[in-house]
Formats: C-alpha cells, structure tokens, sequence
C-alpha cells in the first residue's frame, strides 16, 4: 500500500490555489480543475519530518479500535459498539451491502454499498469530522486530446433539469457555507465534490451536484458546450474568425507553461498505448476538433450511475445519505456495458530499448537558450501489493523527498542545471511513473544529466541508504500519516481521493487506506536487511526497466510567432471556406451566445436552487483560546499558548525573532537567507545530517518571514491603517510529539544561531534554483504577480512583500546570483550581518515571541522543555528594549517610501513574457487613510467577484477567472483575470464595474433573498474548518496584529447586517477609485494590440 490519503493530503494546498485562483494542477495526476473558491482560507502546513521509531504507535485513531473489519466478517470480542461503529449496520431496501470495514487508522467505519436498481456504487464513511463531503466520481477514460472530460467537467455544472440558472455553480458560491465546492478532472476520471459543516447547506449542495451528474443542460444545450468548451466568434463579417472558450483559454494558458509542457510530453511518452497517452484536459490544437454531438455522446456513455462512485463522510446520518440518492438513482435500470466500457486498460512495458524525445518550447527575448531534460519510467504493469506500494513511497522520500535526500541532492549540486523537474514519484493512477530531471541545462550538458541520474541511482543499489536516513524517511511519512494533518480542507476528501486510488479500479476502496500492517511488515523487512529493500527496489522498478524514456525540451524563441500565426492561418482557412450565409450564421450565434450569457436568471429560475437563510448562521464569531505571558520565568521572551481540546499528543511551535535592526537594502536576501538556514546544515551538522536530524525527531521544521501592518496603540480598529507602524518577524515553525519537544527546541535554536552561511557553492545552486522558481511563477500565475505590483504602489508592507515574492524579487535574485559567482566575499559579509543585526544580544530577546499550540496534557509535559529552550536562546534577558511598533513608526518605512517612489511609482505597467493568455490587472484605494470601512464592504467585494466578474471576465471574456481582491486593512481593492484571451476588453470590464454595484444596489432594494445569499456566502468564507495548528497560528496573527476579539465581531456583525445602501456607498467610492494603476503580465502581441485600443502601459520584459 502506498500513503495514498497522504498523497491526497499533501495535493489539497495546490488544490486551493486551483480553486481560488483557477490554475490547473499537473503533478500527480490531476488534469484540471472547475474554477472555484475556498474563500483564500489559509491552507495546512506540510510537515517535512516525523516521529522516532517506536514500538507503538503516537498517536490513537479518532475512535477506540474495537474491530478490524474484512468484508462482512467482524470480530466477535467487542461486546459493545460505538455509535461510529453502529453506522457501519445501517440498512436500506434500496441497496445492497458490498462490504464492511472499520478503517482502524482513522476511526472511520465504512460500508460500501451497492445500489440494486442502478448499480452505482456507494462508499459510507461514518466519523465524528463535522465537515461533511459528498463525491461524485466517475471513470472517464478519453480516446483523444480534445479535451471532452474537462469540457464537460465544467460543463455540467452550468444547470440541471431540477435547478433551472444558467449556472447553479455560481450560485452556491454565492450563497453557501461550502468548505469545498469544486470538480476536477483526471487523465482517467472525473470527480465532483462538495463539503460543508451545516448539514442543511451540505445536503442543498448534494442536491445540485447530484442533479448536475446525471441531468445536466449542457447535453441538450450547445450554447455550454460553446462557452465552456469553444466556438468559433465573429462579430462583424470583416473582421478575422477567432476560437473561444474557458476551457480553450485555460488550456492555452497551460500549454504557454514549459513545465507543463515537459509533464505533457513525459506522460505521453511511457503510454504510447492507453488513455494516459493523450491529453484530458485537452491540447488547444485539438479541442476545435470536438462537435457537440460528441460531447453529449460522451455524457451518455460515462455519466450513468452504474460506471459511479458515490461518496458521503461525516458525522451525518447514514440512512439519510442512503435515501437522497435513491431519490436520484431509481430511475436509472443497471447499465451491463457502462463499467467494461470505462475500464483503463494497463500499459504494458513494451519498450525493449528505452526512448528519447525532443519538443521545443517558447522562450522570451531576455532568457538563456537552456534545455530541460527529464528521464521517466513506468514503474509497473502489475498490480502492486500494500507492502509494495509503502515501500516505494518511503523509496521516493529516500530519493527526492527533501533537498538532502541523495538524488535530489546530486542533481541540484551537480551544477549541470538550475532547478529540478519531475519530483520523483505519480502514483494516484492505474499505474505508478517515476520522472526526475533538470531545467537550465547548457546544450552539452544535455547527456551529462541522463547519466548523473543513473549513475546516482547506480550507486545507491550498490551501496544502499543510511540507517539514519532510513529512520528520517520512514519517522517522516509515519508521522504525517498519524497526524492526518489537512489543513483546512476537508478530511473527508483526502480520505476519498485515497479510496479512488484503489476503488476507481474495482479494487477495495479502504485497502488504500490502512497502512499499519504494511508499515509493520516493512520495519521488520528494515530490521532483517537494512536498506536491502529498497535497494532491491530501485533495481526492479528503475534501474532495470527498459520501458523508460527521456523528453528533452529545447528552447525556441519563434515558436510563440510560430504558434499564433498557424492558429490565424488555421482561421483564415476555415474563414476563407465559409459562405457569405455561413458567415452569417456563426455571427447570429456569436450574437445569440452573448445575449444568453448576459441575460439574467428570472426569479422563479433562481429560486429552483436550494438556499440557507440568515437565521441559520451563527452571529457569534469563532475565538480560539490564547494565553500571554510576558517575559515568562525573567527570560525576556513573551510566551503564547493556545490550549486546544485535543491535539493528538502533538505540540506545535513558532519562534519569532525580530528584523526592524536590518537594513531596507537586505530585504530582498530574506528569502534565501531563510532558505539557507535550512538547507545548509548547522552546527555540527551539515545539510544531509541536519534533514535527518529533522526527520527523526519532528514532524517537520520550516523557517520563513511574517511581516503585517499592525493597528496603533489606541486606533479605531475599523479605520483603514497608514501601514507604517508594522511586526517585521523571522519564523521557525516546528512540531513533534510532546516527549520529542526538547529536541524540536533544540535543532529550531541550533538552526536559529548556528546555520552554515558559508557554503558558496550550494548557495549559487540555490539561487539558480529560486530564479527558475520565480521565473515560472511569473509565467503561470501572473495575475499573482500583477496583484503584488500594484499592492507595491500604495503600501510599504505590500512593497516590502513584492520585495520578497514578486517581479522585484526575480531582480533581486538574479543581482544576488551574479554577486555570489562573481563577489562572494561581499555577499557572504551581508549574510553574516544580517544574522548579527537579527541576533543582536541587547535587543534580540526583546523582539522573540514563542507561540505553542497543545492540549491541555501536552502543554504541561512539555513546560521543563519550554522553561530550558527559553533559557537557551541567544541575547540577554534584561538587554535593551526595542521601540514600540504599536506606538512607533517602524525603522524601515523611510526608506521603503523612497525606493517605493523611485522603483514602483504610480504608472500602468505592462511585463512581458511568452505566453498565448493575459493575467489582466488593476487596482487602486476604495478607502484612503483614517476612513472607516465596515464589513459590509466584504460583501459588497465577494458580490463582485462571484458575480459581474465571472459573467463578464470568465463567461463572456473567455477568461478562466476573473475575481476581486479588497483589504479593509489597507482600503486596497484590485480587480485581476487569470489566463484570459482578452486584456483591452478586460480593463473596460474593470471601468464598468462601479456602475455594476451601483446597479445592484438598487435590485437588491426589492430582492432581498439575493442580498442574504450575498452575506452567506461571505460568512462562509469566515467560518471554515481549521486544522489545530492553524487554529493556534491564526490567534498568533491576531494578537500580533492588535486585533481585538471585539473588533471582529463587530465586523461580523456589520456582515450580517449589511443594506442595499452599503453597496450603493461601496460602488459610488468604486466609481472614484483613488490612484487608479494597471499591472498585466502578457505577451508583446497582446500589448501592442492593447495599445491601439488606448491601454497604454510602461513595458518591460521579464522572460
């Protein structure tokens, strides 16, 4: 068994920027994503490390282990069961029982029902987990690269035959509580899944999904197939053909990205035979290929209830599950050929030779002409056993799970390229791949990466793993396993796309979800024989398996040109082909397709769709406990706590060091100077040693930078903040069970003090490493970039954050670079100033906080741990105080005006890149200085954004997001678009959005249901699930903020109570947007296009 709940776990951060912002996610195996929102909530932390070796286990399940469960058969030594356990015998004349099982691990029982009637499969999860999932997946295997899972993906939730709106999606975004509200698509299925923690709004979202699944309009409507997936436009006769299409655009956007690309070109090359060699999520040159005839026929043939897999967890009543979707599943008789029909056919290890590929891929004018090279395996065309499946994850972990770990390691340092491609193992599919390589290769070193990675692997077979190095992987993934830590995301879900990894197969679902006996049997294999198993592994799944192939990808700076121009002559073509009365008919529906698009849902449309009221939200907002005790036992150091009911034996801890004694000018080093702390080794430990250390005896250490605005001594919380009184911290985050404390506070102070700064060559690599990060972060997520920038012009906290993530960073890092091939002295001088400026013995004890989250056992077993570390920490407890940031205006804001006036004045900007879509940006302040803002002008923000900005960016643009960012703290609003066919049109979109709200203000006098699903959907967005370390962090984040516990209820309250009147005041300040500014990041096409249209822009080139 590999960790597949795992595997799910640690997706769901990249998961959320998906939904959030719409990016498709590749690594692994999700093809693309619906574009959603959670809200921005925050997301869990990864551990990178876990617990030491033990003879039992740290943790408990959930739930007392009464039973082990295989099929029907239970054990008859329980004489009473829990009610968890009771859920497991619930029966219904509908449904027939497959299989009962208690999943030991997570205190889940399950039943794997069977829906006589129909044939659909339905998993049960009973727990004690309020946040409630329903999925619905189904096998979607394609035959081509036209994307049809993907179009229909989206498609499907664009109405229904019980909820009549042209897009019930958008309106439970608008008013729901939903914790996840989203459907992805895979190269093999496609999955839909909603979540919630108030029973009725979650049971209102099963309704619609379910509906969705199996009667959507999209199969009898062409006009959904052409926005969501293309069609071709034309307004007037003389003017050229053009395709469009979210998911046209959205793919467009993914095959601008070179990684992407790699990824693509990897996959199909080791499945020249089956579903996993094209392309679900669709290839822009072929989905024009689809007809509508074939998009519906695809529905019919995958969409039938016998080719599901339903799921329900929770703590909801089972029998409840049951009859909702009997109500759904009755009409439908069992369908013989839906499952044979779906069946993913395995790939066999066909090559006798292994195989090399070469593709180009778009360069900008400022980029080296470097290579990527990545060497991929098929690891297997044979089921894998449990044990099998464990082993091969810790194996990757060995290999390339940490920045020390041997293959990883010998690449990055290898000097032959710049960052890593691939990471190692994909094994949420039929069948598990292996790919590693490098980007940034020089054309001869090409070969010499292919070779290092063998030799590597070579070596490793030959002399095998370190008993520490084992023990830290092993402690890493058994650790994070235990803690089943998903952040604020749904538990539920991660639990589900784990069981897809085997059910999708026809496979037992909760096989993928047990990992104590193979764990078990692999630590008696490790005792027995060392490292011998996964040498052993190596052997047979890598070294020896021919059916491998290396893609390299060369670098082409006309195949942008070159692309464009065969897309305008492909038009032409067609265009050239048509009659004057076929002309006409492509712009009647052009002209039909927008009229549909911009017509409203009737009110008798919108009330089809099932919704909560005010009175079923909670008006309280949710405290989380904290202590504050002051310079604790005369050390000098505030100490917080966070007593939490349970946290599973785990404690959580943050230090925070003061930064206002550095200089503005070392700023943009912060990032890798954290990153140098970490990845260096310390003390007497050096990189590897140091990783090992970490993996042993913690669940993970993490050093980063948390800077924020904070409200003066004395402010009106609800006026918006000048931004110069801020907390400037250094942060090392860690955790460990409580009888490992000592050790977690002793590696974070070695780290703190003792990390080797002097290491030349590593720093260099890291540094290629990051420019390549942020290069491709720029190219795929510009719309990110573009916030940064213009947030950069009004605030020096949101320059300081472009100084360290954003278009400044890139600079900076690329000067840093240079400086350390060229001048290493001098920059190795900065660093160590910097360590002293930050570690200054009279005022460093002064600026530390340290943060502990815990239960109540867990806090007082850990107390001599804390009362040690406190005393060992460098600086002096009586040493000097630093000034009052909550009174005083912080060292660092002088400057930071000055560089802000010089390097980022207010001006549209334009940053040019390769790419075929725009990332379309503009902002400006709402509310200047000192001016009240209350909460209603969040909702008056999420209105904007699940509504006139998705009709007219996403809908009618073509954009696959458009959405609104606003800051009470700052009064900062911006309006952004994310892979977007348009940029002119985009901004005129923007200019027209205050009379939008104006307009709004006066509908929602007589409509008030809209004006409630509004504020809804707003406290939904407050009010999501937490895992226990972000329930403590974020009380850090508000005492370091000073934000009272009556502030935000007041805010809350004003929510709850907002008016049409608040919108019409909103959009009025909206209308007169103060220090208006652009920021896009597209192609030098785009903006000479833009420029004829009068969006003149500042242009630079980045890429």
């Amino acid at each position: 068994m590999s960790p597949k709940v795992l595997s799910a776990a640690r997706r769901l951060s990249a998961m959320a920027m998906v939904a959030y912002f719409g990016m498709s996610f590749r690594k692994g195996a999700v093809t693309a994503f619906s574009f959603a929102t959670f809200a921005g909530r925050s997301t869990g932390t990864r551990g990178t490390s876990t617990l030491a070796s033990s003879a039992h286990p740290a943790f408990a399940p959930r739930t007392p282990l009464r039973r082990t469960g295989v099929d029907v058969c239970m054990s008859t030594a329980v004489a009473e069961k829990s009610d968890i356990e009771k859920a497991m015998d619930v029966e219904h004349p509908a449904y027939e029982v497959i299989r009962k099982d208690f999943v030991q691990e997570y205190g889940a029982a399950t039943t794997l029902y069977r829906h006589k009637k129909s044939g659909a499969e339905l998993l049960s999860v009973a727990s004690d987990d309020d946040n409630k999932v329903f999925g619905i997946t189904l096998r979607t295997p394609p035959e081509d690269s036209t994307g049809v899972p993907h179009i229909l993906e989206h498609s499907v939730l664009c109405g229904s035959r019980k909820y009549k709106t042209k897009d019930p999606f958008v309106q439970l975004l608008q008013g729901s509580l939903q914790t996840f509200l989203n459907a992805f698509t895979y190269p093999d299925r496609t999955c839909y899944v909603v979540a919630s923690q108030n029973e009725k709004d979650f049971y209102n979202l099963v309704n619609v999904y379910a509906d969705a699944v199996f009667h959507p309009r999209a199969i009898s409507d062409p006009m959904v197939h052409a926005q969501e997936g293309w069609h071709l436009e034309l307004e007037k006769k003389e003017d050229p053909l053009i395709f469009k299409g979210v998911v046209y655009n959205e793919m467009k956007g993914v095959y601008s990205s070179p990684d992407s690309l790699l990824n693509r070109a990897a996959q199909r090359s080791i499945f020249p035979d089956t579903t996993y060699g094209v392309d679900s999520g669709g290839d822009p040159k072929v989905i024009p290929d689809l007809s509508f005839e074939q998009f519906a026929e695809f529905h019919s043939k995958f969409y039938h209830p016998t080719n599901s897999r339903i799921y329900f967890s929770g703590d909801d009543d089972v029998y409840t599950r049951l009859e909702l979707m009997d109500e759904y599943l009755q009409e439908f008789d069992f369908s013989p050929e839906s499952k044979p029909g779906s069946v993913v056919e395995w790939q066999k290890k066909v090559y006798t030779e292994p195989k090399k590929e070469q593709y180009p891929y778009p360069v900008g004018a400022d980029q080296p002409e470097t290579h990527m090279v990545m060497v991929n395996w098929l690891m297997n065309d044979r089921p894998l056993t449990s044990f099998e499946e464990l082993t091969i994850g810790i194996m990757d972990h060995l290999l390339m799970g940490t920045s020390s770990s041997i293959l990883r390691k010998t690449l990055t340092e290898s000097g032959l390229g710049e960052a890593i491609t691939g990471g190692g193992l994909s094994d949420e599919l039929l069948q598990a791949t292996f790919s590693v390589g490098l980007k940034g290769v020089k054309p001869e070193d090409a070969p010499k990466v292919e070779q290092l990675i063998f030799d590597t692997l070579d070596k490793v077979i030959a002399e095998g793993f370190e008993e520490d190095d084992i023990a830290s992987s092993m402690n890493t993934i058994e650790f994070e396993l235990r803690e089943f830590n998903t952040g604020s995301f749904p538990k539920g879900l991660s639990f589900m796309l784990g069981a897809m990894s085997k059910w999708l197969y026809d496979e037992s679902p909760t096989e993928a979800l047990k990992f104590e006996k193979p764990l078990a049997e692999l630590k008696a294999k490790i005792a027995e024989s060392g490292s011998q198993v996964f040498q052993d592994m190596i052997k047979e799944f890598i070294v020896d398996n021919k059916h491998r192939t290396t893609v390299e990808l060369v670098p082409s700076r006309t195949l942008e040109a070159e692309e464009l121009k065969e897309e305008e002559d492909r038009l032409a073509a067609i265009k050239a082909s048509l009659s004057d009365e076929e002309l006409e008919e492509i712009i009647e529906k052009t002209r039909k397709l927008k009229e549909l698009q911009a017509a409203e849902d009737t009110p008798e449309e919108r009330a089809t769709i099932p919704a909560l009221e005010l009175k079923d939200l909670k008006r309280e907002n949710t405290e989380y406990p904290i202590a504050v005790s002051e310079n604790e036992s005369g050390s000098g150091v505030t100490v917080l706590r966070h007593e939490l009911a349970s946290t599973s034996g785990i404690a959580y801890a943050t230090l925070g060091v003061d930064l206002s004694g550095l200089s503005v000018d070392d700023i943009p080093l912060l990032p890798i100077f954290t990153r140098i702390m970490m990845e260096t080794g310390a003390g007497e430990y050096d990189q590897v040693a140091l990783s090992r250390q970490i993996g042993i005896h913690t669940g993970g250490i993490s050093v980063s930078t948390l800077t924020t605005a904070v409200h003066p001594e004395g402010s009106d919380e609800d006026k918006v903040l000048d931004g110069t009184h801020l907390q400037t911290k250094l942060t090392i985050r860690g955790k460990a069970t409580s009888d490992k404390t000592d050790k977690l506070f002793s590696l974070m102070e070695l780290i703190l003090t003792e990390a080797k700064i002097d290491s030349k060559a590593r720093i260099v690599e890291m540094l290629k490493e990051q420019r390549s990060r942020l290069e491709s972060s720029i190219r795929g997520s510009g719309h990110a970039a573009a916030n940064m920038r213009m947030k950069a012009r009004y605030r020096v906290g949101g320059y300081v954050d472009e100084m360290m993530s954003g278009i400044t960073q890139l600079e900076a890092t690329k000067e840093l670079l240079k400086q350390a091939e060229e001048d290493w002295p001098s920059l190795l001088a900065r660093l160590e100033n910097m360590r002293n400026a930050i570690l200054n013995s009279e005022t460093c004890r002064n600026g530390m906080f340290l943060d502990i989250t815990g239960d109540a056992g867990v806090l007082e077993k850990i107390q001599p741990s804390v009362d040690s570390f406190l005393q060992e920490l460098p600086g002096k407890s009586d040493g000097a105080k630093l000034p009052n940031f909550y009174k005083e205006e912080h060292p660092w804001v002088p400057r930071l005006k000055e560089l802000m006036a010089e390097r980022v004045p207010m001006e549209d900007e334009g940053f040019v890149v390769p790419t075929q879509v725009s990332y379309v940006g503009k902002g400006g302040l709402v509310f200047e200085e000192g001016e009240t803002v209350t909460g209603a002008a969040q909702v008056v923000a999420r209105f904007l954004r699940t509504g006139y900005l998705w009709d007219y960016v996403r809908v009618m643009g073509g954009a696959y997001g458009g959405f609104c960012t606003f800051s009470p703290y700052s009064g900062f609003f911006s309006f952004l678009s994310y892979r977007d066919p348009n940029l002119s049109k985009t901004i005129d979109v923007y200019d027209a959005a205050a009379d939008a709200v104006l307009a709004a203000a006066e509908q929602l006098k007589n409509d008030p249901d809209a004006l409630a699903q509004a504020i809804i959907g707003t406290i939904g967005d407050m009010d999501g699930s937490m895992s226990p370390d972000q329930k403590g962090y974020t009380s850090l984040q508000r005492w370091l903020i000073n934000e009272s516990a009556e502030y935000r209820q007041n805010y809350r309250n004003q929510i709850l109570d907002t008016k049409p009147e608040d919108f019409k005041a909103f959009g009025e300040r909206l209308k007169q947007l103060k220090q208006p500014s652009v920021a896009v990041v597209s192609s030098q096409g785009a903006f000479e296009a833009a420029a004829k249209d009068g969006k003149n822009m500042k242009l630079k080139t980045v890429l």
